[in-house]
């Protein structure tokens, strides 16, 4: 069982910044697609950032060339720089890991259990 760990998440004024943590209990990260997602009260769940196996990445409208997720393979973690923070992008963040597997194929979805993230003055 994969188990995903969120961390740096916190009270920020707009315009900060803030880097969110994905670190993964295995060697995980290049055999599928890891994507952050937020959900804020009272809304759905929405997707922010993905990275798949081959490190192509995609942002949602609202945080392109603000957010900028990366992976490192080594240490077992995707990051979310999120830059120049609005209080529109409080919500708990959540890490997400989905794959297939090429024999059988199986899917594969694993959630962390979410950091706060809060913007404001």
């Amino acid at each position: 069982q994969v188990q995903l760990a969120e961390s740096g998440g916190g009270l920020v004024q707009p315009g900060g910044s803030l880097r969110l943590s994905c670190a993964a209990s295995g060697s995980i990260f290049s055999f599928g697609v890891t994507g952050w997602y937020r959900q804020a009260p009272a809304k759905q769940r929405e997707l922010v950032a993905d990275i798949n196996r081959g490190g192509s990445t995609n942002y949602a409208d609202s945080v392109k060339g603000r957010f900028t997720i990366t992976r490192d393979n080594a240490k077992n973690t995707v990051y979310l720089q999120m830059n120049s923070l609005k209080p529109e992008d409080t919500a708990v963040y959540y890490c997400n890991f989905k794959s297939i597997s090429p024999l059988t194929s199986r899917r594969y979805d694993y959630w962390g259990q979410g950091t706060q993230v809060t913007v404001s003055s």
